[in-house]
């Protein structure tokens, strides 16, 4: 254990010094959630009752996604794990008494969560002094804020065990860009990150809600916008158990199998 936690904490301290690009974030997703806001305040200005969202609600949403967005983009990776890949230097990892898949989900772990550290608290605190009803809102109560920070967590979990799947599946391709990019297009749609997943027409809605990318940020963001409570919520907690579990077993394997049959420089 103690191996992975110094993993751990090499990649966080080096995540933690990047504070220009911090910086340039924050400016970047306090104009991206504003603008995204403000569009859906000209059609919740239209007719506020065809929304399946509370405006005030949605906002919360917004401005969540907008501060853990280092948490939950799918689109980002570890470079240097899909370069290891596919240069065939992977083979070095594979001399270490370590785990890969311990050691690249712990990386993963650290890189999201040095970038979340300088990003989200601006973005929350600002956000939090907004006028109503554009601004983030308190949880309901303290029970939805116990259950927004458990589900927090096993979205970020979960993220990264999809993340890992895509790297693995790397070691039978040529090159990681074209997994990457329809990975990316298709999580990014189905996680809630365009649009909520609410607003999805009610029988899409209810088949994404049973794939693993409705785990991710979807539901913590509902949860604490008190858009998701009561059984709904429960079923989404146990349903992100499950799919953290899968995702990982299905990459272990898929890992196992990768390794019996990886060629390195002909050996």
């Amino acid at each position: 254990m103690k191996k992975y936690l110094s993993f751990f904490r090499i990649r966080f301290t080096n995540g933690l010094q990047y504070r220009a690009a911090a910086l340039a974030g924050i400016a970047t997703q306090f104009a991206w959630g504003g603008l995204e806001i403000l569009m859906f305040k000209a059609f919740y200005s239209y007719n506020p009752e065809a929304f399946p969202m509370e405006f005030s609600a949605l906002c919360s949403y917004v401005w969540l996604q907008q501060a853990l967005l280092s948490l939950y983009m799918v689109w980002f990776y570890e470079n240097e794990i899909f370069d290891m890949i596919i240069s065939g230097n992977v083979a070095y990892e594979l001399c270490r008494p370590i785990s890969i898949y311990k050691m690249w989900f712990v990386k993963n772990m650290a890189s999201r969560l040095s970038k979340a550290v300088l990003r989200a608290f601006p973005i929350l605190l600002v956000a939090a002094f907004l006028p109503e009803p554009y601004g983030l809102a308190l949880p309901k109560d303290v029970i939805a804020a116990l259950w927004f920070l458990f589900s927090l967590t096993a979205a970020f979990l979960v993220v990264i065990a999809f993340c890992m799947i895509i790297y693995i599946c790397c070691f039978y391709m040529v090159s990681s860009l074209g997994i990457r990019i329809v990975a990316a297009a298709l999580a990014e749609f189905l996680t809630g990150a365009v649009i909520p997943l609410p607003f999805f027409p009610e029988e899409v809605e209810r088949i994404i809600r049973f794939l693993p990318f409705a785990s991710m940020q979807n539901l913590p963001l509902r949860i604490y916008s008190g858009d998701v409570y009561g059984a709904q919520l429960y079923e989404g907690i146990l349903l992100q158990l499950f799919w953290l579990m899968a995702l990982i077993l299905i990459g272990k394997v898929m890992l196992s199998r990768a390794l019996r049959r990886v060629t390195a420089f002909g050996g």
